[in-house]
């Protein structure tokens, strides 16, 4: 199989699915809109939270085992992002955007596809950095991090720091570009 065939097939698989197509289209429309607007709007993840949690009652064994399995990923995702909402590193729509995914996904897959939006975070970030000739203010920045979380007694987050942000991010669009990395590496039994 050529590879443009492979990557149609997958494509296919992936949006044709119940849980998956919904899930997809849900996140292209969050990051669109937070790109543009830098909010993720409630109707976009309340509705997508109710579908997650919809498809996972219906396509279950047990419509109760299922809810379960949507209601554990949705609170997965909530819990992992509080706290940075809390400190202020990231909106509330982010959070809310998590939660959704955890719907559809549960609870182990959340924590996976949360790691791969770490790393489209991050990665955003350098990128942003290097477009906005801020470098030296995110190497302070992770500098004063990691100095933080080695020196016993300091505390990990410092109002000071608060003041040397690089600018704001839609970090829908991470969310987004994470969750749709783990959707595809487990489609191909990666993760």
């Amino acid at each position: 199989m050529n590879p443009l065939d492979f990557l149609l097939n997958l494509l296919q698989m992936l949006l044709w699915h119940p849980g998956t197509g919904v899930l997809i289209g849900l996140l292209l429309v969050a990051a669109w809109i937070d790109w543009r607007t830098f909010r993720i709007p409630n109707w976009l993840t309340a509705s997508g939270m109710v579908w997650g949690l919809t498809y996972n009652a219906v396509f279950a064994d047990s419509a109760l085992g299922g809810l379960a399995h949507g209601l554990l990923g949705l609170v997965t995702g909530l819990a992992l992002l509080l706290p940075l909402y809390a400190i202020r590193v990231m909106g509330a729509g982010d959070v809310k955007l998590m939660a959704m995914v955890g719907a559809f996904l549960g609870a182990l897959a959340t924590a996976k596809a949360l790691l791969l939006v770490g790393i489209a975070g991050g990665l955003a970030v350098v990128l942003f950095a290097l477009a906005h000739r801020a470098t030296g203010r995110l190497a302070a920045n992770v500098k004063d991090l990691a100095t933080s979380m080695v020196v016993p007694g300091m505390p990990l987050w410092r109002p000071e720091l608060a003041g040397t942000s690089i600018g704001k991010l839609p970090y829908g669009v991470s969310i987004s570009a994470g969750t749709l990395a783990y959707l595809v590496l487990r489609q191909l039994g990666y993760a």
